[in-house]
């Protein structure tokens, strides 16, 4: 069984809904989910936030927030994901946010993403360096992880 097949069963079977905030990974999480039958059972909605400003209108991201620590961090990644959790009726939300390349800098290199995973009673947040892969392989590799984490939380 594959990774999303197992994650769409276990929510089904524990009835919950998901919900996804992405940035970096533009909707590659949410896709992953609908690509199974039976996904409409457990997919609640999806927000593709690439800019600030749409961090800030669809999921309340503060300005403060991004302006002390940018859009590629632990912090903003928590308060996507809890805004995903507050403007939907999934009762598990996952954010990702990171630079998939080309670029980077010495501060934020180019495959460095933070992921934030709400369930209401608690937010997690985590980040990782995936290197310089190219940026489909670190698109590919944040959203296995997003998924792997929605997983590990049901």
């Amino acid at each position: 069984m594959s990774l999303v097949s197992e994650l769409i069963e276990k929510a089904s079977s524990l009835g919950k809904m998901i919900a996804a905030a992405e940035s970096c990974t533009g909707g590659m999480v949410t896709a992953a989910l609908t690509d199974i039958p039976g996904s409409s059972a457990v997919v609640e909605r999806g927000f593709v936030t690439y800019t600030n400003a749409a961090k800030t209108e669809l999921l309340g991201v503060k300005p403060d927030t991004l302006a002390a620590h940018g859009a590629v961090s632990e912090e903003v990644a928590a308060e996507m994901a809890q805004g995903a959790l507050a403007a939907s009726h999934a009762q598990i939300a996952i954010s990702v946010t990171g630079i998939a390349g080309p670029g980077g800098s010495d501060h934020k290199p180019e495959g460095r993403v933070c992921f934030g995973l709400a369930d209401g009673s608690q937010v997690r947040t985590e980040t990782v360096e995936f290197g310089a892969l190219g940026r489909d392989k670190v698109r590919r590799a944040a959203r296995d992880h997003a998924l792997r984490l929605i997983l590990s939380a049901l």
